[in-house]
């Protein structure tokens, strides 16, 4: 079970305590929002995206943001291509609706943080399951998920 995987990983960062789990479904920034109590921007959806050579791209950002299509070919040279249903997984270890990146353990998956999560104190990422979440500040995401950088891909309402 993925919920399994990202507690592992979340225990070795010494933070599984963190995690949330909920009776009801969080597998939207919708419904996430409403088992957190938090505004639904302030849930974080990790994007799936593969590159042309085959590698993978998470891009954890604000529940209100949406890919900017010009941004992100400015900063990946290419156009933004989502994983399918099928490779998500494959990529993540996790199914839809759970997608987060902790315990992603392909080598060719880059994680990254958009700037769009730095407008508020703490972010809720998905924990591997469509019923979990945890509560880091913007910056602990980034150190926790051991992301490669802050990019600005998206833009808001």
């Amino acid at each position: 079970m993925s919920i399994e995987i990202a507690r592992e990983y979340l225990e070795k960062k010494g933070c599984a305590d963190r995690i949330m789990e909920f009776d009801v479904s969080s597998a939207t920034v919708e419904l996430a929002a409403a088992a957190v109590g938090v505004e639904p921007a302030r849930i974080c959806k990790t994007l799936s995206f593969k590159l042309k050579d085959g590698s993978g791209v998470l891009i954890q950002v604000a529940g209100d943001a949406r890919v900017d299509n010009k941004k992100y070919k400015a900063f990946f040279g290419e156009k933004a291509k989502m994983l399918s249903p099928e490779e998500v997984p494959e990529y993540t270890n996790h199914e839809i609706g759970g997608v987060c990146a902790f315990g992603v353990t392909r080598d060719d998956v880059r994680i990254y943080c958009d700037e769009s999560m730095k407008r508020f104190e703490s972010v809720f990422p998905a924990c591997g399951s469509s019923n979990s979440a945890a509560e880091f500040t913007p910056d602990e995401l980034f150190e926790i998920s051991e992301a490669i950088e802050w990019i600005d891909v998206v833009k808001l309402p």
